[in-house]
């Protein structure tokens, strides 16, 4: 039995609107707006309710800024200063408003800095990664605001996260400044994981890194991605291959979407491409047209269905 790939669909209604806002709440360049909250104090102590005043008093773009570190659990500030503060009347004015709005959560006590920084000291603040405090998360109202402990990841798992948000971030300015391109769905994980039952191996989770919908030139593209370090074997990547195998047989996610997203693996450059494609090529009881490799440099292209 065979079931729908996430290949390109023709459109057969009038395209929709795009998930991403173009416009972020303020954008003046007297920068008024990232200042308004500059002497609020800190909660000591208290629960949720003290969030929700908390969180009642900051501005609509701070609290998109405290969403977007707590969807994808670390931000560096470029990443953040690319998703939240473009719109300004350069790009200078922008960089600034983002330094200022990030000291002044930090400094409220919604978001840390990690001790590590991407670059190094001579890349200046743009090189401080950011997560939400325990506050962050309850101003979100997010059941899991454990979660918000401080302490310092592997630099595997940072740069792994990292690198989930940055073709987050390429993602989302596609969108912003290309014709024809609408991302319709982004979801990084663990809301794009799948739970499901293979036989007598019992229940499995699938967990993609990234989740993609997006409409380009009239086409419908989705997929699942997966970002590549070359931090694992062949052999391991072919394995999570196998399970992806698995939970497109069991037809759940046709049943749920009218079709099965192709599996994207995205490396770091070229020779690490051929040997994971070689590798998928290989392997016994894979569909091989399930999955496409690219680096990372080709990604976007891949995605939109450019590099077709």
């Amino acid at each position: 039995m065979t079931y729908p790939l996430g290949y390109p669909l023709a459109l057969s209604s009038p395209p929709g609107f795009c998930l991403q806002s173009d416009a972020p709440a303020c954008t003046s360049d007297d920068d008024s707006c990232a200042l308004m909250c500059t002497n609020m104090r800190t909660p000591t102590r208290g629960g949720r309710a003290v969030a929700t005043r908390f969180r009642q008093g900051l501005p609509e773009r701070d609290i998109e800024v405290v969403a977007s570190i707590g969807h994808y659990k670390y931000l560096s500030a470029k990443q953040i200063e690319e998703l939240h503060f473009f719109a300004h009347a350069t790009p200078l004015t922008g960089a600034r408003t983002c330094r200022r709005v990030l000291k002044r959560l930090t400094k409220a006590g919604v978001l840390w800095r990690l001790a590590r920084r991407i670059g190094g000291l001579r890349a200046g603040s743009v090189s401080y990664v950011y997560a939400l405090t325990t506050l962050g998360f309850r101003i979100l109202d997010d059941s899991s605001a454990a979660r918000g402990r401080r302490y310092e990841p592997s630099e595997e798992f940072l740069d792994h996260t990292l690198a989930i948000a940055q073709l987050a971030v390429e993602l989302h300015r596609l969108a912003r400044t290309e014709d024809g391109i609408d991302l319709l769905d982004l979801d990084p994980e663990p809301g794009c994981w799948r739970r499901f039952t293979a036989g007598l191996e019992g229940v499995q989770t699938l967990k993609p890194d990234l989740s993609v919908s997006l409409r380009a030139s009239d086409y419908e593209y989705h997929w699942f991605v997966e970002v590549d370090l070359s931090t694992h074997s062949a052999t391991a990547v072919v394995q999570k291959c196998q399970m992806y195998n698995r939970y497109w047989s069991t037809g759940i996610e046709q049943d749920r979407s009218g079709l099965f997203p192709r599996v994207l693996i995205v490396t770091p450059n070229a020779r690490r491409a051929g040997v994971l494609e070689r590798a998928i090529g290989s392997a016994r009881h894979l569909s091989a047209k399930l999955f496409a490799v690219t680096t990372t440099a080709d990604a976007m292209e891949c995605l939109t269905g450019a590099a077709s």
